[in-house]
């Protein structure tokens, strides 16, 4: 069994600001062998008939739990999944526990409701730089074809009609048992066409005619596969300037195998790697400082800088994905710093070992790889 440090971390640290964790990610991105893979954890299946009955008195069942630490898998299964994390948060401190369940549940209002202030949220993403490590496979070509789910990610042809085989379940599974959409056609030919322009600006008129539904079903589509973590809609940064994109989005698939399987690639060119680089750079943000309020900036004249995270007022963070150094131009974040000239500017790359800085008509830019970029922007992150 793969020991996941990176994930494993976070979730004894999580522990040390609640008793209840909650691990959230899409199905298979091994929430359940994450779980199997702590030391001294009592592992309770509940999508088992017999767990979910030992689970009916929820106070019966706790009384026997002190001082342990549980993982509660596929919670989503008993009735009232809710329940049990709010005695235990409120009646069981002394009780650590670890609950998984289906993307739709976190989504569902009752159940953020009914937890708040009781628990820490922590989304399990698809796989890290990190993670290639400890799944010995670091070539991130190999990472990109596969997608960063673990089972498809160690197969070792990729693995087409897994791809298609998780859509089908993530329909039948997840958007039915809680959205109850109707028309799986037009909703699998929406994420089929985002899947393809992903990291692309988003204009609802454009999907609504291939889709055969209205513009509104689009806009509520787009919202479904948003909650579910399917999709990470990036909304423009601004200060409303005539010059500046100001409402519309850009949409990112979750994960890049899709991405591959959805474009027909088996091979990569090196403006694919680069296009797979940026939604690569993306997964890390969100994976290391579990946030999803990462947003692009695109003025009118088309000078766009690829993320922009504002932890500081009036210091937006600048960060410009490249696979290579070389490939930067720096006119794009020149033009950003004529308007926004406080904060800092990086260019996260896969082929510089150490930061480096350069200059640009006075404008100071940051050369560094993903685990210095996760480092910087830990410094200016407030949690």
């Amino acid at each position: 069994m793969v020991l996941r440090k990176f994930w494993i971390e976070k979730i004894q640290n999580a522990w040390k600001e609640r008793s209840v964790v909650w691990l959230s990610g899409v199905r298979r991105a091994g929430k359940t062998f994450l779980c199997q893979s702590l030391q001294k954890i009592e592992y309770f299946d509940c999508e088992l008939p017999r767990v979910r009955k030992l689970m009916e008195d929820p106070q019966s069942f706790l009384d026997t739990l002190h001082g342990c630490t549980v993982a509660l898998d596929e919670i989503h299964r008993l009735n009232n999944p809710s329940e049990i994390l709010k005695i235990a948060a409120d009646h069981y401190p002394d009780v650590k526990i670890l609950a998984t369940g289906s993307s739709t549940l976190g989504a569902s209002t009752k159940f953020r409701d009914t937890l708040t202030g009781r628990k820490v949220e922590l989304w399990l993403t698809p796989m890290t730089i990190k993670d290639l490590s400890d799944f010995g496979k670091t070539d991130i070509t190999h990472r990109f074809l596969h997608g960063g789910l673990p089972p498809f990610f160690l197969s070792q042809k990729i693995p087409e009609r897994d791809f298609q085989e998780w859509m089908d379940a993530y329909w039948a599974k997840d958007i039915q048992e809680l959205f109850r959409l109707e028309r799986r056609y037009s909703f699998m030919k929406f994420a089929e066409m985002l899947f393809v322009q992903s990291g692309g600006i988003f204009e609802a008129n454009r999907f609504a005619r291939p889709c055969e539904v209205s513009r509104t079903t689009i806009s509520n589509y787009l919202s479904v596969l948003e909650a579910t973590y399917v999709v990470h809609v990036i909304r423009p940064y601004s200060t409303r300037r005539s010059t500046e994109i100001i409402s519309a989005p850009k949409v990112y698939a979750f994960d890049t195998g899709f991405v591959c399987y959805y474009h027909g690639w088996s091979e990569l060119r090196q403006e694919d790697k680069g296009y797979l680089w940026e939604h690569l750079v993306l997964n890390e943000i969100q994976s290391n400082l579990q946030t999803r309020k990462v947003q692009y900036w695109r003025d009118k004249r088309n000078h766009e800088i690829d993320f922009v995270l504002s932890f500081q007022k009036n210091a937006p963070i600048a960060v410009e994905c490249k696979l290579t150094q070389f490939e930067f131009d720096a006119q794009n974040m020149i033009s950003f710093r004529r308007q926004y000239p406080v904060g800092e500017n990086f260019v996260v790359t896969n082929d510089v070992d150490r930061s480096l800085f350069r200059k640009y008509n006075g404008l100071t830019v940051r050369f560094v790889n993903v685990k210095d970029l996760i480092k910087a922007l830990k410094e200016h992150y407030l949690i």
